[in-house]
Parts: structure tokens; sequence; C-alpha cells
């Protein structure tokens, strides 16, 4: 059973930075596609950006293109996200999530069948 972990949340001022991590655990093959997503108050997930780990494809929503890198490092079995340029909207609880397969879209929630508890970004401007 696939377990991610998410570590590196905190809070920011409006043009700082932060990264997160997510590790991975309890898994014979690394997830194909692993991403973040994130959850404000009273809003939908919505996906951030995606890693295609067999070849390190990436995918990015419009809203953080520029600003925010994923990233692997398979010796360590951990997802990155590098976040710069943080804005007040990036505030939101940030998951991380993992599936072997997609079929449809990157950026819906319900096509991930592991997920993380979450960790707290809080931009404050």
């Amino acid at each position: 059973q696939v377990q991610l972990v998410e570590s590196g949340g905190g809070s920011a001022q409006a043009g700082g930075s932060l990264r997160l991590s997510c590790q991975v655990f309890g898994h014979t093959t690394i997830p194909y596609w692993m991403g973040w997503f994130r959850q404000a108050p009273g809003k939908e997930r919505e996906g951030v950006a995606v890693i295609y780990t067999p070849v390190g494809s990436t995918y990015y929503a419009d809203s953080v293109k520029g600003r925010f890198t994923i990233s692997q490092d398979n010796a360590k079995n951990t997802l990155y996200l590098q976040m710069s340029s943080l804005k007040a909207e990036d505030t939101a609880m940030y998951f991380c999530a993992a599936a072997y397969s997609l079929r449809g879209t990157w950026y819906e929630a319900p096509r991930y069948n592991y997920w993380g508890q979450g960790t707290q970004v809080t931009v404050s401007s």
C-alpha cells in the first residue's frame, strides 16, 4: 500500500519561497503519476503540478507556471514542490497525490488513488 507523507509547509511573506516534500513509502514501483494539489477553505481541491515519473515530464496549472517547480529524487523516493514568488492566493492546504495510471486529465483529483495528509501553506501580504 502506497503511503505519502508531506512536510515543509508553513508561513511565508508574499514574494517569498517555500519547498514542500512528499516521501513515498510502501511501494515496489514508484507511482507513475505524482502531483500536488491544494485546497483553500470553501473551494474545491485543485491540481497544482504533476510529474510523470518514468521520464520526468511536468505539467502545471496556469496560476503557478513560472513560479512553482515540481521535481523528484528517485534515490530518496521523494517528490518536491519548490514554490517561489508566493502570493496570498497560494494560501491553502497542499496535498501530495499519486496514481499508477491516469484515465483523464492530470488536474482532476478523483483520478488519484493515493493521498498524503496535507500540509498547510499560509502566505501573508
